[in-house]
């Protein structure tokens, strides 16, 4: 169970729907998640409004659907956490120890990420998470660069993704007319890749951070799909640590990066909502 850049977290009755529905209720999924976006949604504990849809969805199937919910430990292979039951509480309890295993804090933005992908992505559909995962602890302007050279294709299942190219989100909501019969799915991929924006018809698309693939993928189409091209010959990971304003992540797509301030956040917010329930209670006694 790892962070999710849709649902919050992966595993639960993910693993049902969209895990063997059709692609209709994975677009839907999918774009509900691109519409609250990647950045926002990814790593956040609890019932979000895409766990939500899937939670409903599950309730439908009748029968018990037990869960094996488990949470990979630090070396390849090994297990942190196993649990096995219902799967709202398992999921819930794998959750909370995968908040706290694979999610990474840093004190400040960096101005540049180096992801480096491992070779059991062969496409840039699956290993984008190279993106998603570092995309919150990146400063305005900065920029992602995902180093894959054994990639040679955006995605062979998915082949509207080279029409639509990569965009931010307000980009399609803003022309949905042109957009909305593209599937769902392939739409918040894109969004997911490209991270935040905005968009008008009389000053473009501008995007918050930009990003660049060093992939064996050719350069312009690369550049045709709205994205920046790096000869990965030309990338040297050793000299790229060396920069105090880089990070450089290997084995990108596990853990996700986030700034401690937004950790602090989380954790205020949390506690005012136990404030606000537990007031709720003491006033529901007193009226009894």
């Amino acid at each position: 169970m790892l962070p999710h850049e849709v649902v919050g977290f992966s595993g639960g009755n993910r693993y049902l729907f969209p895990g063997v529905s059709g692609r209709e209720f994975i677009d839907l999924s999918q774009w509900l998640g691109a519409l609250i976006t990647s950045a926002e949604i990814i790593g956040t504990r609890g019932t979000t409004p895409v766990r939500a849809l899937i939670d409903q969805a599950a309730s439908m199937v009748p029968g018990e659907q037990p869960a094996l919910c488990a949470v990979t430990g630090p070396v390849a292979g090994s297990l942190r956490f196993v649990a096995f039951g219902d799967p709202v509480a398992t999921w819930s309890e794998a959750v909370e120890v995968s908040a706290v295993s694979h999610i990474r804090y840093l004190d400040a933005p960096v101005r540049r990420v180096l992801s480096l992908f491992p070779p059991r992505y062969d496409d840039i559909w699956t290993g984008a998470k190279g993106f998603y995962k570092v995309e919150p602890i990146v400063a305005d302007g900065g920029r992602v660069v995902l180093h894959a050279p054994h990639i040679t294709e955006i995605s062979a299942t998915h082949p509207e993704v080279l029409e639509i190219g990569y965009h931010c989100r307000d980009y399609f909501v803003k022309q949905w007319d042109r957009f909305k019969c593209h599937p769902w799915g392939d739409l918040a991929h894109s969004t997911h890749l490209r991270g935040a924006g905005i968009y008008d018809p009389i000053g473009g698309e501008r995007l918050r951070v930009a990003v660049s693939l060093a992939t064996g993928i050719p350069e312009a189409v690369v550049r045709s799909l709205n994205l920046d091209y790096l000869d990965p010959c030309e990338v040297d990971p050793a000299v790229w640590a060396a920069d105090p304003d880089t990070l450089v992540v290997p084995d990108a797509s596990e853990d996700l990066y986030r700034l401690r301030e937004t950790k602090e956040r989380c954790a205020r917010t949390a506690t005012a909502g136990l404030v606000r329930r537990n007031r709720g209670r003491q006033r529901g006694a007193e009226n009894r």
